[in-house]
């Protein structure tokens, strides 16, 4: 093992420098010539030394130090170390390959990350203990990218790489290599495959010395920030992306400013771009005969298919085309088209969607082309020998959720993801990364295109379009307006003449007439935002919430005598006039029907609460308060009782219906895709998505409301029940996303919320919670807004930074977790940069 090889691990930085003397540079070079040479003695030494005793080991002769990142969550421990090769593992240290080596006296695994033929550590080396597998898993590509993710997010490379790789199988791995398959696409030309693998980098060896491949390189803990930016750009270095003059507008940027850009610079806004060679050119036509029908309601989309084939890298925010036909929704088919102009190119493409109902729409798309599809239901076998075709280079496109973000494609062209505001691209573990993030780093480290797509645009996304980092790729209004849904609210003044009780009634007459004439049609889309039968009760008589009055167990203690803890049961005292009384606080959970003919019960502690009395009234009876998506069905089925009502949600998600009469009711992100569209939608419950205690309520609301609205025939009507007056239900009726998201940006700036800023939350212990603070060494300016009592008796604190201070933000909380790991502090204290759910 050694210390730091390239740069100061982040908690070190808080340690004082010893002084060191002045050197003069011929002795600077004898220095460090002498250093090498003494390496490279001690490591033969070593195993000299070893050599006396029977069977020990010997180092290779050629890099016979490997640079390995062991698998360890310890954040003071997140850099490489080095170990020694022994000669028999030679040929199978090869880097990116899985290892096992002994790390503070115990076994771990880890990632070979490249060869050398010294150490700068003075000490003496350990061995690698085995070579788990010869496979080169873990590309230089993918080290970098888990490196500058890591550093993005205050985490360690150890936690990234355990969402990039998956587990190894080892007989899957044995299996026969499938040659990589012919681009069978109308616009490749003759002879065009899809790419290959990349070629290895050779690292220098002796003569006749085993070749290994090159060194991953920026794998270790970098100062200064690889990714998005420091600036309110959002990302740093060259800009080799999808420009315009006014990112910011609404309009799609220029066609000549977008072929204006090249792959490795950017050319200034005005100027004519370089000419670029002509077999180039014919690629990017023939790209645009074959493809361009999916893109040409967009006045910028031929240009950018050019650019995919042609090898640039353009970067766009893409507000998606509304309306579903007999072909499906048009998303699909345009990123099938991208993905084909990027593959004529000779590159590869990963696509993210939120969840395997949007993989199999692009997977359908796709067609023939060759591609595979990584999702979380082919169990881990089969997801395991689809990356490896992604890896071995047999297929240029891969498709799938979250993790596809990671996905090993040889030189990349084009990353996509489709609707970055659904919370199920925000990760569960640690570091918390987002797939927007993920991929615009690896974008921009790749020098590949990005798109960001979507019906509804996030601030995020804006604030890439606003810096001119990426440029907007909007349809023309003429063919929204043909497509779009024509939007009614309930409750504007014509409908409330007709019908005085529309403004309290949970479906007015307006959605009943929007159901009767969409069934004479087609299918019909009831959206209701909350699962379950009743999932909320109040008292019948007075209305107070219903809550549980039961005494929940108490936590476990250990029996005398027993092996194991049992759960105590809550003590009673002595009964008293006014009945028993327990030692400690009744649950006081709300109250909720899974059914018609059920009992209710708490949805805390579980308790059956069927001789519940409001301690207010002392009522027996109860009413619904929120009215879940089975409540829904039930009541629609009884008022339309020749008509078939199917449900989708957490129970059970349909991902396609027929295009026969029928009520589907859904909740938002469950609707099923209709054969040909729906003929009419409505959207129930408006307040319960705009009235949540979240920051982005506004926003998402409007995003799951023109999901839903997309699904339907174009010109379909859509009844909305939430007030016209609020500015995301007057965006759903002009189908203006872009405005909404440019005036919810501006809103969060005034604020100071991200994306403007950035912004941390630390969570735990008071105490840790407290030391964590006082230790970090926060960047100048930053502000520290609590910390706050949360769930569970752990306490939250939030540090809000400027933008251009992110990563000094990152590295402090980074080196304070560090220092607190390196003295074992017994308590954990959570970080999150930006977090979604961050009010």
């Amino acid at each position: 093992m050694t210390e730091p090889t390239r740069a100061p691990h982040p908690q070190e930085a808080l340690l004082p420098a010893p002084p060191a003397a002045p050197q003069r540079p011929a002795e600077r070079t004898r220095g460090g010539t002498e250093r090498t040479r003494g390496t490279a003695d001690r490591a033969r030494g070593s195993a000299g030394r070893a050599g006396a005793s029977k069977g020990a080991r010997e180092a290779a002769p050629n890099l016979p130090v490997a640079r390995v990142v062991v698998d360890t969550p310890l954040p003071h421990l997140d850099r490489p170390f080095d170990y020694l090769v022994p000669t028999t593992m030679d040929a199978e240290a090869v880097p990116g390959c899985r290892v096992r080596v002994r790390f503070a006296g115990q076994l771990a695994d880890g990632y070979l990350l490249e060869r050398l033929s010294e150490s700068e550590h003075e000490g003496r080396l350990s061995f690698l203990e085995r070579v788990i597998s010869p496979e080169p898993v873990l590309t230089p590509d993918i080290a970098r990218l888990a490196r500058a993710v890591a550093d993005r997010y205050a985490g360690t490379m150890s936690d990234v790489l355990r969402l990039a790789v998956p587990p190894r199988h080892a007989r899957v791995e044995a299996e026969a290599r499938t040659p990589a398959r012919r681009a069978a696409s109308p616009g490749a030309a003759d002879g065009d495959v899809s790419p290959p693998a990349a070629e290895p980098v050779r690292a220098t060896a002796d003569a006749g010395g085993p070749q290994q491949s090159g060194p991953i390189e920026g794998a270790g803990p970098t100062e200064q920030d690889a990714g998005p930016t420091e600036q309110d750009a959002g990302f740093t270095g060259q800009d080799a992306g999808f420009t315009g003059q006014d990112a910011a507008h609404e309009d799609a940027a220029p066609a000549a400013a977008i072929h204006a850009v090249t792959l490795h610079g950017e050319a200034t806004p005005g100027e004519a771009a370089p000419h670029v060679a002509a077999p180039h050119e014919a690629a990017g036509r023939r790209a645009v005969r074959a493809y361009g029908d999916a893109w040409r309601a967009y006045p910028a989309g031929a240009s950018f298919l050019e650019a995919l084939a042609e090898g640039r890298a353009p970067r766009a925010v893409w507000t998606a085309l509304p309306g579903t036909d007999a072909g499906g929704p048009s998303w699909p088919h345009a990123i099938a088209a991208a993905a084909r102009a990027t593959l004529d190119g000779g590159r590869g493409v990963v696509v993210v969607v939120p969840d395997g109902k949007d993989v199999a729409l692009v997977t359908a798309a796709l067609g023939e082309t060759p591609h595979v599809a990584i999702t979380a239901d082919l169990g881990p076998a089969e997801r395991y020998r689809r990356w490896l075709k992604a890896l071995r280079g047999e297929i240029g496109i891969v498709v799938g959720n979250r993790p596809a973000a990671y996905a090993p494609v040889a030189r990349l062209g084009l990353a996509v993801v489709w609707d970055d505001g659904d919370d199920l691209h925000a990760e569960r573990h640690a570091p918390y990364p987002h797939t927007r993030e993920v991929l615009g780093l690896r974008a921009h480290q790749a020098g590949a295109g990005l798109l960001v797509g979507g019906y509804a645009r996030t601030a995020e996304a804006t604030a890439l379009a606003e810096t001119g980092w990426a440029a907007p790729l909007v349809p023309d209004r003429t063919a929204v307006r043909a497509r779009a849904p024509r939007v009614r609210p309930a409750g504007d003044d014509a409908e409330l003449a007709r019908d005085q009780a529309a403004r309290a009634a949970r479906l007015p007459s307006l959605a009943w007439r929007a159901l009767r004439e969409g069934l004479e049609h087609g299918p019909v889309l009831v959206q209701v935002p909350r699962r379950g039968y009743l999932p909320a009760l109040a008292c019948r008589h007075c209305r107070a919430p219903a809550r549980c009055s039961g005494l929940p167990p108490v936590r476990p203690v250990p029996a005398p005598g027993a092996a194991h803890p049992v759960l105590a049961e809550p003590v009673l005292a002595e009964p008293t006039a006014t009945g028993p009384t327990a030692t400690g606080p009744v649950c006081s959970g709300p109250l909720a029907l899974s059914g018609g003919h059920a009992v209710p019960y708490c949805r805390w502690c579980g308790r059956i609460a069927g001789d519940w009395r409001c301690p207010s009234c002392g009522g027996t009876g109860v009413r619904a308060v929120i009215v879940g998506a089975r409540r829904t069905a039930e009541e629609l089925g009884r008022a339309f009782p020749s008509v078939a009502v199917r449900t989708s949600g957490r129970d059970g998600v349909l991902a396609t219906v027929s295009g026969a009469p029928a009520l589907v009711v859904a909740t938002p992100g469950a609707e099923p895709v209709p054969d040909g569209g729906y003929a009419a939608a409505v959207l129930l419950d408006g307040w319960a998505l705009l009235g949540r205690p979240d920051l982005r309520a506004a926003e998402e609301a409007l995003r799951r409301w023109t999901n839903a609205a997309a699904l339907l025939r174009p010109a379909g009507e859509l009844v909305v029940l939430a007030d016209a007056a609020v500015p995301a239900v007057q965006a759903l009726l002009r189908w203006d996303p872009v405005t909404f998201a440019e005036r919810e940006l501006d809103e969060r700036a005034e604020l100071g919320f991200p994306p403007a800023v950035r912004m941390a939350t630390l969570t735990g212990p008071g105490a840790a919670l407290r030391e964590t603070l006082a230790g970090a060494g926060l960047p100048p300016g930053a502000q520290v807004l609590g910390p706050v009592p949360v769930e569970d008796g752990l306490e939250r604190a939030m540090v809000r930074v400027p933008r251009h201070l992110g990563s000094a933000l990152a590295r402090a909380l980074k080196g304070a977790s560090g220092v607190r790991s390196a003295r074992k502090a017994p308590d954990v204290v959570r970080v999150n940069i930006d977090p979604l759910d961050l009010i």
